[in-house]
């Protein structure tokens, strides 16, 4: 097993420009990742590069410029499928991210195939993006929403979850990864135990895809979403891997070019798979974008990113639970690189505002979980989370802000 030092993360480090400036006077720590990634050279390169020399639209042009781009963008879905490992690159559909993914699940399979009575599983810990859609396919459907609760702990239990699962369950929609309490949900057993009895499982992978490998093939999942932004990628690019059998079942989620085959006013033939699901012109660039960042992650290799993230964690978890009136907030056995937590007697917005002129940057609030939110009785938390490119020193000039803060409100 690789020993991770301190030497090997400064050179990741010297890729991501981002992080060599200071922020209200001081040294820029950013532990926002869980919310947004930062992204390295090569990939600020790549969409520098499509802008300057290949800018055309895709699929439709026989020049040189367009030819080029939809190489560029054709190359992207090949590496996902590599990346993710796919059966086939049919199965990789481009989005917005992971809310657009979920979305279009939730209305190209499930409007499509919930009827009343049926029902639809998530967990306690999902997303907003993970439970509105399916508030809505419910009500368009008559099918009842159904939730796996949450311990205190941050966990969920598989015997409850598997007591919930009946014939009337008819799709499982999960988290594999918290986004606000970094907690591993034991999600290649729920697929199997919701395969038992016919359910079909979506995988949210926001949060999966920059710390594991993913392998949708072992995970044998019906759907996995994701967003480019989280995994040292662009913003406004996602993926939604599918299985063939399910994809083309599926009703088209949006109408417009690239998803036709033929058109007329007397009725239109839909587009293939994956583009029956890619309607009008796509985010091009940062898809091709993509691919360097995929590209990344696969040269600093996941035995490292793991080992590396919880190394920062363990530092953190030995460091900062001895602060005065440290509460963490989720304590799961099995736990990605994120630390959630409030203080006795500081708001988390005061948290985050005087860490942030301390020139540490975490997130406040509810994180888009008001649900889990509400579990804990609580408004929200800070929530500090860890990337390949952060150091021990980092964590450890953390402890001191926090400690210096606590200080001064305990006066």
């Amino acid at each position: 097993m690789s020993v991770i030092t301190d030497i090997s993360v400064n050179e990741i480090r010297k890729q991501f420009p981002i992080l060599n400036q200071d922020v209200n006077g001081k040294p820029l720590v950013y532990f926002d990742n869980a919310a947004t990634s930062q992204t390295p050279q090569v990939v600020i390169d790549a969409l520098v590069n499509y802008y300057q020399k290949d800018n055309a639209n895709i699929h439709r042009g026989i020049h040189t410029l367009a030819e080029r781009a939809t190489t560029g963008f054709e190359a992207t879905r090949k590496a996902v499928q590599q990346f993710i490992n796919s059966n086939e690159v049919e199965e990789i559909i481009f989005t917005k991210g992971t809310t657009e993914g979920i979305n279009l699940v939730a209305q190209a399979y499930g409007r499509k195939f919930l009827q009343e009575g049926d029902e639809v599983l998530i967990t306690g810990m999902e997303h907003h993006s993970n439970i509105v859609p399916w508030q809505i396919v419910c009500q368009q459907t008559g099918a009842k929403l159904k939730v796996i609760p949450v311990d205190n702990n941050g966990e969920i239990s598989i015997e409850e979850y598997e007591s919930l699962l009946s014939e009337r369950t008819k799709i499982v929609s999960a988290v594999y990864i918290s986004n606000s309490l970094g907690t591993i949900n034991p999600v290649p057993q729920m697929i199997e135990l919701a395969h038992a009895i016919g359910a079909k499982v979506l995988v949210d992978g926001a949060q999966a895809a920059p710390h594991h490998k993913l392998d949708v093939q072992k995970l044998n999942c019906d759907w996995l979403a994701f967003s480019g932004h989280k995994m040292y990628g662009p913003t406004g690019v996602g993926i939604l891997y599918g299985k063939r059998q399910v994809l083309e079942k599926m009703d088209p989620y949006q109408g417009g070019g690239e998803m036709i085959k033929e058109v007329s006013f007397a009725g239109t033939s839909y587009n293939d798979i994956p583009y029956k699901f890619e309607a009008g012109t796509p985010n091009i660039a940062d898809v091709v974008a993509l691919k360097a960042a995929i590209e990344f992650m696969n040269e600093v290799g996941f035995e490292f990113l793991h080992h590396q993230e919880q190394a920062l964690l363990n530092k953190g978890r030995d460091i900062l639970f001895d602060i005065d009136g440290f509460q963490p907030i989720g304590n799961a056995k099995e736990k990605a690189s994120v630390i959630s937590f409030l203080i006795d007697g500081v708001h988390s917005f005061d948290l985050g505002m005087l860490l942030d002129a301390k020139g540490i940057a975490v997130r406040t609030g509810h994180h888009c979980t008001q649900p889990l939110m509400d579990h804990f009785k609580i408004d929200g938390t800070v929530r500090a989370s860890f990337a390949v490119y952060n150091t021990v020193e980092e964590v450890e000039q953390f402890a001191e802000a926090l400690t210096d803060i606590v200080k001064k409100f305990r006066k």
